[in-house]
């Protein structure tokens, strides 16, 4: 982004919504909203065999590993979430817990979109396990469709998601 995006925020009490690539900085922020959000949306829902493997610590290598295809959204002086985009795959979307219903998700999956299209893709998709019925309305009322369910593989484990799409150019 040549120059920084805002978008109101939902809730008038709340700052506007900035959104900029991310610094080597922001990796432990990143990374705390990430395990988090991980931690909420997946519990119960994936292999026990990966909720070993998301450590705090991996989730902090993994935030430090992605800083060049990492978007961050602030509010006020805060990271309040980010997303992951790598080709056609819209890879991570989490917002901090207190930063939820502020327009912060909206502000990153519409980035999200804007850089998969600007790469010359004409669809964008993502994975959701099928327990996470919050990520999933969201996305569906962000436009996206579901796709069907397939088996994503995260750090060698076989995990059954859900894969949404939009066409989002061409």
């Amino acid at each position: 982004m040549s120059t920084r995006d805002t978008a109101r925020a939902a809730e008038p009490h709340r700052a506007p919504v900035t959104l900029r690539r991310a610094r080597a900085a922001d990796a432990p922020a990143v990374a705390s909203i990430w395990a988090a959000g991980w931690r909420d949306g997946h519990l119960g829902q994936v292999p026990e065999e990966l909720v070993a493997a998301r450590t705090p610590e991996s989730f902090a290598a993994r935030a430090a590993g992605r800083v060049a295809d990492t978007t961050v959204a602030e509010q006020g002086d805060t990271v309040a979430g980010f997303v992951m985009v790598r080709g056609d795959e819209v890879e991570q979307v989490y917002v901090g817990a207190r930063h939820r219903g502020s327009g912060v998700a909206a502000a990153l999956l519409a980035e999200a979109e804007r850089r998969v299209a600007g790469s010359g893709h004409p669809v964008a998709w993502l994975a959701v396990v099928p327990g996470n019925a919050r990520a999933r309305r969201f996305y569906e009322r962000s436009g996206w469709t579901d796709d069907g369910g397939f088996d994503y593989v995260a750090t060698g484990i076989r995990v059954p998601c859900r894969r949404y799409t939009k066409h989002v150019g061409g």
